[in-house]
This record gives C-alpha cells, sequence and structure tokens, in this order.
C-alpha cells in the first residue's frame, strides 16, 4: 500500500474489505478491560458476567466473588456505601423498558472513609443479539467526586451569598451563614461579631487596642440545640487576648488546625469553658476565618469538626474563606442599613411630639405603627394644637414613601402646621398654604436630582379644629380618609367632607365643613394603612373601624389598641397613625357674651361688665389687668372697626378675652413716642396678657388675649 493510498484509508470510513478494522474478540474486550472507566455486564436476572479492571479496583472485590452473582449480593460487599436497591432498580428499568440511563449521580462514600462523601456517574443501556435479542444490561461507572466536590462547593457559594444577600438583619444574617454552613461544612459553627458592628456603627481604627465587646450573632451545630457552645445567640463572648480568635481577628488571617495543636493546646488553661467543652465533644479539627469588609475586621467565624469527621484540610479553609468573604459583604450591607435605619428613627422620633395633650378641652390618645417592610422610619404624623379662644387643632398627615427622606418631609410639614395654626388660619386656607410648601419643596428636590420621586409629592393631611364654646368641629382634607365621629351614644359616622386634592398638584381649591359635635364625643383621625391593605380595601377598613370605634365610654388607650387590633390583620403594609381625641365642651358658666354699640361710652360698660364676671368667677386678683386689656381692644374696635362689637370672656385652663368686630383690617402694634397722645393700646396689651393675637372670620376679625389663671384657680379648674 502506497503513501496516498494511506492517506485516502485514512480520511474515510473503513469498509468492510479493509482487514485492519476486523478486530477479533480477545482484542476488543482487552480493550474494554483496560478502560479507566469502571464497566460490567449483567444478564437478564442481573447477575455478572463480565467485570473491566477498572471496576474490580474501585469496588475492591475480584471478579472471581462476583461473575455469577445478583447485583444485590454483590453491592453489599463492596467498599461502598451506596443504594443497593435503588441501583438494581435503575438496571431492572433500563432492561425492560430499553431506555437507556445517562450519567445518574450517585451519593455515597467508602466503608473505611464514612465521613468523606464520595459521588459516582452510573450510565447503563441494554444489550442485544444478531437477531435483536435481549441479552442483558451493561453500566458504567466513573467517580467523579472532585467534579461533584466542585458543584457542591459552588452551590454552597451561591446559596451563601443569595440567601445572606436577602435580609438587611446583622443577627440574621449571621445566622444564615451558620445554618448554611452546617453539615456541609463544618459540625458546629459560630459566627460573633463586634458590638458596634450589630449596632451599626463604623468599625473604628484602632478599635483592637482596647477590649474587644463582642456578641454570638449567629450559631448552628449537628446537635439539636447547640450543646457544644458557651453562649446563647445575642450573649455577649469574651475571649482570652492569646486566644486563635483574637489573634485572627488581630491581624486578619485564617487559621487552620487539622488536628489539636500547640497552638490551640496553649490557651485552654486560660478558657475552661470552651476547654471543657472540646473535651465533652472531641475536638477534631477548627478553621477561624475574620470577617473582613472594607480593610475593617467585623467578627470572627468559627469552624469546629469533631472527631466522628475528618479533619479540614486546606481545600477546606479556602473554601471557608470564600463562603466568609461573601457573608462579609452582606453583614456590612446589614450594618450600613441598620445606621441609616438608626438614623432615621432618630430623626423621626425628634420630628414627631413627644407626647399629645388637649388640655382640658380634649382626650387624646395616638398610636404610631410602622409598616413591617419597611425600615421604621416613616412619613405618617399627628399632632395637637392649641389654638386661641380655648379651640384645639387636630392634624394627621402621611408622606408617601419610607426612610430618611420621608421622615424628614413629614418633619417639615408638621412644623409649616404649627407655624400656621398659630397663624389662626381656617382649615382651607391651611391646606392652600401648607399645598404651596409642597410644591417648593417638590422644586427643591427635582433640581438637586431629578430621577428621584420627590417625598411631597402626593402628601396627604386632615386638619380639625375643635371649638368647646360652640361646640362645633371645622374640618378641611387635601386627599386624606375622612375622619370619623363617635357619639356619646356609640354610633359612627364619617362626616361628608370635600377630599381635596393631595398635596403637591396646586393650582386647585380646598374646602372646610363645619359639624355641630356632641360634648364626650370622640373624634378619631388615622391615615389610610389603617384602612386600606394588599387583602382589605378601603369600603371594607372603615366598615372594620366603624365597628371597632362603638365603644365611646372606653378608655382612649384601650380603644386605640382595640382599633389596632380588629382593624389591622396582622402588621401593617403601609405606616400607621391614629389619633383619638374625646371633647370636653365648655359649661355655660365658663363663658359670658355681650354684644356692645360702636359708641366710645360702651367702654366703661365693658370694664364694668367684665370685674362684675370676674368677681363672679373668683378671679379678683386679674380685674385690674383686664380692665386695662378690654378697656384697650374696645376702644381699637370702635376706633378702627365698622357696626357691632362682640366681647366675650372665657374661663378655662386660662382666662381669655375676645373682641369681634366686623373690620378686616389687621390691628398692628406701634412703639408711640413719648410726645404722642394714643397708640399705646395693643403695646400695653402685650405688657399685659400672657398670649394676644389676631384671627379672622367670614365676617370680620376677633382679637384676643389671655392670661393663665392662678395656681389655685387651675386646680380647681382640674377638679
Amino acid at each position: 500500500m502506497d503513501t496516498s493510498d494511506s492517506a485516502g484509508a485514512a480520511g474515510r470510513s473503513p469498509g468492510p474489505s479493509d482487514e485492519w478494522w476486523h478486530v477479533d474478540p480477545p482484542m476488543l474486550e482487552r480493550i474494554l478491560a483496560l478502560s479507566p472507566a469502571g464497566m460490567a455486564v449483567l444478564d437478564r436476572d442481573l447477575r455478572f458476567v463480565w467485570v473491566n479492571e477498572a471496576l474490580e479496583r474501585l469496588g475492591g472485590v475480584p471478579r472471581e466473588q462476583r461473575l455469577g452473582k445478583r447485583l444485590r449480593d454483590v453491592l453489599p460487599l463492596l467498599d461502598l456505601r451506596l443504594d443497593v436497591e435503588g441501583i438494581e432498580s435503575l438496571m431492572r428499568e433500563v432492561l425492560d423498558t430499553g431506555r437507556p440511563l445517562v450519567d445518574h449521580l450517585l451519593r455515597g462514600g467508602r466503608k473505611a472513609y464514612p465521613h468523606r462523601p464520595h459521588a459516582y456517574s452510573l450510565s447503563a443501556f441494554r444489550l442485544h443479539s444478531a437477531t435483536d435479542q435481549v441479552l442483558g444490561v451493561s453500566f458504567i461507572v466513573l467517580d467523579v467526586t472532585d467534579r461533584w466536590r466542585a458543584r457542591e462547593r459552588l452551590a454552597l457559594l451561591n446559596e451563601v451569598g443569595a440567601q445572606t444577600g436577602s435580609t438587611l438583619d446583622v443577627m440574621d444574617t449571621a445566622q444564615i451563614l451558620a445554618d448554611i454552613s452546617v453539615p456541609r461544612l463544618a459540625d458546629f459553627v459560630a459566627v460573633d461579631l463586634m458590638e458596634t458592628v450589630i449596632r451599626g456603627d463604623t468599625p473604628r481604627p484602632g478599635a483592637h487596642l482596647h477590649p474587644l465587646k463582642m456578641r454570638r450573632a449567629g450559631q448552628q451545630s449537628v446537635h439539636e440545640g447547640v450543646p457544644e457552645s458557651v453562649a446563647e445567640t445575642g450573649q455577649t463572648v469574651e475571649f482570652h487576648p492569646h486566644s486563635p480568635e483574637m489573634q485572627c481577628m488581630l491581624d486578619g488571617r485564617s487559621r487552620l488546625e487539622a488536628m489539636p495543636g500547640a497552638s490551640t493546646r496553649s490557651w485552654f488553661a486560660t478558657d475552661p469553658a470552651r476547654a471543657a467543652k472540646i473535651a465533652e465533644f472531641g475536638f477534631c479539627s477548627l478553621i477561624l476565618v475574620p470577617i473582613l469588609a472594607l480593610g475593617d475586621v467585623l467578627g470572627v467565624v468559627r469552624f469546629i469538626r469533631w472527631q466522628l469527621r475528618d479533619p479540614f484540610e486546606q481545600d477546606d479553609l479556602l473554601l471557608a474563606e470564600e463562603v466568609v468573604a461573601r457573608a462579609a459583604v452582606s453583614i456590612d450591607n446589614a450594618r450600613r442599613y441598620t445606621q441609616q435605619h438608626s438614623t432615621a428613627l432618630a430623626l423621626q422620633r425628634s420630628l414627631l411630639p413627644r407626647s399629645l395633650t388637649g388640655g382640658s378641652t380634649l382626650d387624646v390618645a395616638w398610636r404610631y405603627l410602622p409598616a413591617h417592610a419597611s425600615d421604621g422610619a416613616g412619613g405618617d404624623w399627628c399632632d395637637v394644637i392649641s389654638l386661641s379662644g380655648a379651640r384645639v387643632a387636630m392634624v394627621v398627615g402621611d408622606v408617601v414613601g419610607h426612610g430618611i427622606d420621608a421622615a424628614a418631609t413629614m418633619g417639615r410639614l408638621r412644623t409649616t402646621v404649627r407655624t400656621l395654626a398659630d397663624m389662626d388660619l381656617p382649615p382651607d386656607e391651611l391646606l392652600a398654604h401648607l399645598d404651596d410648601l409642597a410644591l417648593r419643596l417638590i422644586d427643591e428636590e427635582q433640581a438637586a436630582d431629578p430621577s428621584l420621586a420627590p417625598a411631597a409629592l402626593g402628601a396627604t393631611c386632615l386638619y380639625v379644629v375643635y371649638d368647646p364654646a360652640t361646640r362645633k368641629c371645622t374640618m378641611s382634607r387635601a386627599g386624606h380618609p375622612p375622619a370619623a365621629v363617635v357619639t356619646p351614644d356609640g354610633s359612627v359616622t364619617f362626616p361628608d367632607l370635600p377630599a381635596g386634592p393631595p398635596l403637591g398638584l396646586g393650582a386647585l381649591p380646598f374646602e372646610s365643613a363645619e359639624f355641630d359635635i356632641a360634648d364626650s364625643s370622640v373624634l378619631a383621625l388615622y391615615t389610610d394603612g389603617l384602612i386600606e391593605t394588599r387583602d382589605q380595601d378601603m369600603d371594607r377598613g372603615l366598615a372594620r373601624l366603624r365597628t371597632a370605634l362603638a365603644s365611646p365610654l372606653a378608655r382612649l388607650d384601650e380603644l386605640c389598641g382595640t382599633v389596632l387590633n380588629d382593624v389591622l390583620n396582622g402588621a401593617p403594609d403601609d405606616d400607621v397613625a391614629l389619633l383619638l381625641a374625646r371633647t370636653h365642651a365648655l359649661c355655660e358658666d365658663q363663658v359670658a357674651t355681650w354684644e356692645l354699640t360702636s359708641d366710645p361710652t360702651v367702654v366703661a360698660d365693658a370694664r364694668t361688665l367684665t370685674a362684675d364676671r370676674l368677681t363672679a368667677w373668683g378671679l379678683d386678683g386679674l380685674i385690674f389687668t383686664f380692665e386695662l386689656i378690654v378697656s384697650e381692644l374696645v376702644t381699637n374696635a370702635i376706633r378702627y372697626g365698622n357696626g357691632g362689637i362682640r366681647l366675650r370672656l372665657i374661663r378655662q385652663d386660662a382666662l381669655i378675652c375676645e373682641v369681634s368686630d366686623v373690620s378686616s383690617s389687621s390691628p398692628r402694634m406701634r412703639h408711640a413716642r413719648t410726645t404722642d397722645e394714643g397708640g399705646r393700646g395693643l403695646f400695653l396689651v402685650a405688657q399685659l396678657a400672657g398670649r394676644w393675637g389676631t384671627r379672622y372670620t367670614a365676617d370680620g376679625k376677633i382679637v384676643w388675649a389671655e392670661e393663665q389663671l392662678p395656681a389655685n384657680d387651675a386646680q380647681y379648674q382640674a377638679a
């Protein structure tokens, strides 16, 4: 055969005339016998009829002891721990159906090393004769332990990264790390973090120069109840300065103790508690890995195997380091979140009222619940503001979103409402000014970062003013749920009030509505998180609220708890603010009103009426002061007003004087010169009264002044 013929033969499929292609059976059997994969042939009864050398070495049983025996009889003799019945069932299925089995994973181990897992790839196919008669089945076995371990380690790393990143709680993240690592990597795992990390603080440089305050953040064991631990989860743990754990944290390097060595035994005497646990459970080997994030040491993880398992190897150390490194990213993220969370909560606590009181006009109780999926800081808020004339304002609002931005926006809106309330603006006018502020906030936020949705956009608010003298309630709302009114007989109504647009839309009007309120009624103001949830629409929520509020005689604190328990289905989906207020109207004896003509001669009459009323009230000590105040206010009304004048005295927590006229001109306090004959009236009022001011009504204005009652009379009023 020449060269050209040889090349042609090599480049094509061999034909039946090519003698070199015909391999005699002894040669074919020799090729199969030398195969590195374990191979065998079973007859139709699953008895061994042929075994190659690789399979003989794999099982450790000579072929003479296999031939002629069934699969179930041979497998127990092998140095392998495998599912005999399962393998035989697979072979029977291949024999019966003819469908080959390809790369089926078998997991087990060798009897000599029971705690060292192995993996095998099993493939099988049915054998046929030249006449297509079923002869048996052949299978091939490969030891794929290295490939399986690599896949398992990759799966472990992926699981650690995914699960530790699923929470933003430092303690939960540490516990997840321990749970995943047992028993796949170790028999016992303890995660100890610096206490500053758990609080969310940034690790300080040079912290190792001081005694480290550590806390057990997570632990897991193959034994139920983690009996080998010296501390409960959450407890403080201490390490001797020369212990391996402390040295690991100081130098930031991992440590592997394949067997108990000198570095481990040297500190047994200084830590008797851990030494006793090691003696009890049989210390085998130890891995210590520092938790490092951006060069900062956050803590240390201890991996331990006991005597029943093989000691750690260098590959185990590399795996442990990678596991901890991935978890460290999540722990540091959780720490940063905790820090931001704490900052947001501190900001919110500083912006929310420490306590709410309505004086003798209102009994008040309130609750704030953060959404269960939020960081605890949100934009819901409520407030109670004392106004002139013994009136009290109640307000509840809701800023969209959570976190620092929502809390900061809430604080700005609440402060603005208090400022506008001090100006005695009507509710609808107050909301219009609040809407202007929201528009400015939106412009500022969009100018700073156009990609972010402004927190003030879509905020809602309900503003209510209660007047105990007239027993009337004036309400206005900006896209907020309506208030509920609970009368003394237990009936619950939701007054018909124009909804108004949410804040931040601009150019849309707000309307007010006025209602008569029976004495001892309960007003309920709330945010939409109370009545709207994922599984409850607003109508159903309002119905549940109506039922829960139908207990007007209950203590307000108890009623708050009843409302939250009965209306909410578990933890709220959104923040919830709830404000309950029971009204206390003024008695007829607490209010005195006189209609006066616009004539200078009535000033003396007003002084006399005031003195007589204060004498009847037992407030002789305030007669001189209020005679002067009434004289100046009535004189101003006569001089600058038009038409009739009304004088009203109110005795409550303070003594209040109100002078009404039909003029809308604003009074202005002047600083008169020594040569001026007038202009000292309001200046004198400001010096005599504790507070004074002006509020406007639909038909004019009211100039008022008030002075706190003497201590003995205030005690009488409280009684």
